[in-house]
């Protein structure tokens, strides 16, 4: 029998909101500077409630999403979040059929608190294990929408920690290193951050020509754990405008 979605996403709610306080929610609704409803908790105490009602509820394909939607669908953030962990804890589950809901879901986040869970974990599960979704991600990188441009961008993180291939992400970064936009240029960063822990040449040999175009948010973040040497030579043409020989 199918779940009944919207009592699901209330007595989440519900279950969310025990745990919440008044303070919390005054503080996080000014930090995210959000337009949400806030309940007070934490992403911690929002992923233990989550992981409850899974544990309790046996979830297919259906109910997942119906669930997902039924949570979303009201302006609260720790709905919202619940939605995003909910489809994190079944990868077996999401897929590429789902990415147009999941684009809807990024469109209407308007927030990184968001945006990075289901670009990152989400959509970077699909990307991990499917690859015929490359198309999508890469007309995601061309999109007005600069939180649909950065999610194609977290989206290949997940593969790519996993000595996955780096070139499409590559090839959407190149042309966005000229974007002004802030998150843009620390979503390029923290990608080559967390790569270059293991694959330290590959990233120092993208980034050298690049330098001169790089932004300083992209080149600090990007050289943070990079060998002495490579680090240091790539800051100095960084600094000075140029491509680092």
């Amino acid at each position: 029998m199918p779940i009944d979605a919207a009592v699901a996403a209330h007595d989440l709610e519900v279950a969310i909101g025990r745990v919440g306080t008044p303070e919390r929610a005054v503080s996080e609704k000014r930090y995210l500077k959000s337009d949400l409803a806030f309940l007070g908790t934490t992403v911690g105490e929002t992923r233990a409630a989550v992981k409850v009602f899974a544990n309790v509820n046996r979830l297919n394909h259906e109910d997942l999403v119906s669930v997902a939607i039924a949570l979303w669908d009201v302006p609260i953030f720790e709905r919202r979040m619940a939605a995003v962990l909910l489809l994190e804890l079944y990868p077996n589950l999401v897929a590429a059929s789902d990415l147009p809901l999941l684009e809807r879901f990024i469109r209407e986040s308007y927030t990184w608190a968001l945006v990075d869970a289901l670009a990152g974990a989400v959509v970077g599960g699909i990307r991990s294990t499917d690859p015929s979704v490359r198309p999508i991600l890469d007309r995601w990188a061309d999109d007005p929408d600069f939180w649909i441009r950065r999610s194609s961008l977290l989206a290949e993180l997940k593969q790519a920690k996993r000595g996955g291939d780096l070139e499409p992400f590559f090839s959407r970064a190149d042309p966005m290193l000229d974007e002004r936009e802030f998150f843009i240029r620390k979503a390029i960063g923290w990608v080559l951050r967390e790569v270059s822990k293991k694959r330290p040449a590959e990233v120092t040999a993208w980034l050298a020509p690049r330098t001169g175009r790089a932004s300083g948010v992209t080149v600090r973040e990007a050289v943070r754990y990079l060998p002495d040497a490579d680090r240091e030579r790539l800051m100095a043409a960084y600094r000075e405008r140029r491509a680092a020989t």
